[in-house]
């Protein structure tokens, strides 16, 4: 009777054991495969505070922070140096799951009066300006003869995230893959350029933190860009900066929304409609689930930030998360730089390239009559 309950319970654990056995190995494979990129990111990042502090060291101030001399180390990086595909699972991982939690840990720093300060009539406004941005740069593509899904891929990725927003949108509107690679290429070139620049407007046009931080959110392509954009000019500009960024993001899903419904109506009546082989064409059929285009740090962002808006969270977390999120941060802006291929760039067309610089130039001239609009 004994022997009887003892073997059920020995199958069970030694089921056990192999099963903590597979993961174990499972995890350390994972480790193996990021560990050369990861590595890469913070050796580029280790660069990026030693220059820092030879700055404030030979000149009294920083003049470039460590946010944009990791993009700048990055990128020369990526181009002088081959790197091996060992690298790329690693460098992946730092520009997308370890920037995700930077994002979501800048919550922690968003106060009240910056969220107050926004006005119940901004995230409208923002909504506003994106559907307008999209038709501007839709429009521009069109003019100078873009294919309709490259046209849109742009006008997209201009108006709300870069790159993920192109992402997002190809699968939906089926571009080609082409279309996809000469768009998001020159995107993430530009974005880079853009955040090097716009600091220059800060004491140019004597903008305060607010004023600031509202046009790098309009016009930068991506969140963490609009911390290395807005870390320089003060903590204000950083979380309003943020806001009206994240406030972009989330009109990702709406967009979506409506050109998944757009090109479902297109399918349908080209299912209808017999193809230059006298076949039927098959209407896409993947299900369209706009919660997937909510991105969970988002969600932890606006978590975070309703919790220290209602003294909820610990004082004592405040700068611990602030630290942690931009060493975190300089470690994702490592990974873009390093992500940064120049050669992509140049096998894009010139009208590709005339498209994208003017429509990042409307945005920018977009976001000053914004700014002027709402009396930010």
């Amino acid at each position: 009777m004994q022997t009887f309950k003892t073997q059920p319970t020995q199958r069970v654990l030694a089921a056990n054991r192999a099963l903590l056995g597979q993961w174990g190995v499972s995890g350390l494979h994972t480790v193996k495969r990021l560990a050369p990129g990861v590595a890469l990111c913070l050796a580029v990042s280790g660069l990026a505070y030693g220059a820092a502090q030879l700055e404030q060291m030979f000149f009294g101030n920083m003049w470039l922070e460590q946010l944009v001399l990791a993009i700048i180390i990055g990128a020369i990086v990526r181009n002088a140096v081959p790197l091996g595909a060992a690298t790329q699972c690693g460098i992946n991982f730092c520009a997308k799951q370890v920037l995700d939690v930077a994002v979501m840990l800048l919550g922690c720093a968003v106060s009240t009066q910056v969220l107050l300060s926004a006005g119940a009539g901004l995230p409208l406004g923002i909504a506003g300006f994106v559907v307008l941005a999209i038709f501007a740069s839709y429009g521009l593509g069109r003019l100078f003869g873009l294919p309709q899904q490259l046209a849109l891929l742009i006008a997209c990725g201009n108006a709300i995230c870069g790159n993920s927003a192109i992402a997002a949108v190809a699968p939906v509107i089926r571009a080609r893959g082409e279309d996809v690679a000469a768009a998001i290429s020159f995107t993430a070139l530009l974005g880079v350029l853009l955040v090097l620049v716009l600091p220059v407007c800060a004491p140019l046009f004597h903008m305060h933190g607010v004023h600031y931080g509202a046009l790098a959110g309009l016009t930068v392509y991506a969140v963490p860009q609009v911390l290395a954009a807005t870390a320089g000019v003060g903590a204000v500009a950083v979380q309003f900066g943020t806001l009206v960024k994240l406030t972009r993001v989330l009109m990702l899903g709406p967009v979506v929304l409506v050109l998944a419904l757009i090109t479902h109506k297109a399918q349908q009546a080209a299912a209808h409609t017999p193809s230059v082989a006298g076949q039927m064409l098959q209407p896409n059929t993947k299900p369209f689930v706009v919660g997937q285009f909510v991105p969970w740090f988002i969600v932890g962002f606006l978590v975070l930030a309703a919790l220290r808006s209602f003294n909820l969270l610990p004082l004592v977390c405040v700068p611990i998360a602030a630290h942690v999120s931009t060493v975190l941060t300089v470690l994702a802006m490592a990974a873009l730089g390093l992500s940064t291929n120049l050669r992509a760039v140049a096998k894009c067309g010139v009208r590709v390239s005339v498209v994208v610089l003017l429509s990042l130039i409307l945005l920018v001239l977009a976001g000053f009559g914004f700014i002027a609009l709402f009396g930010l």
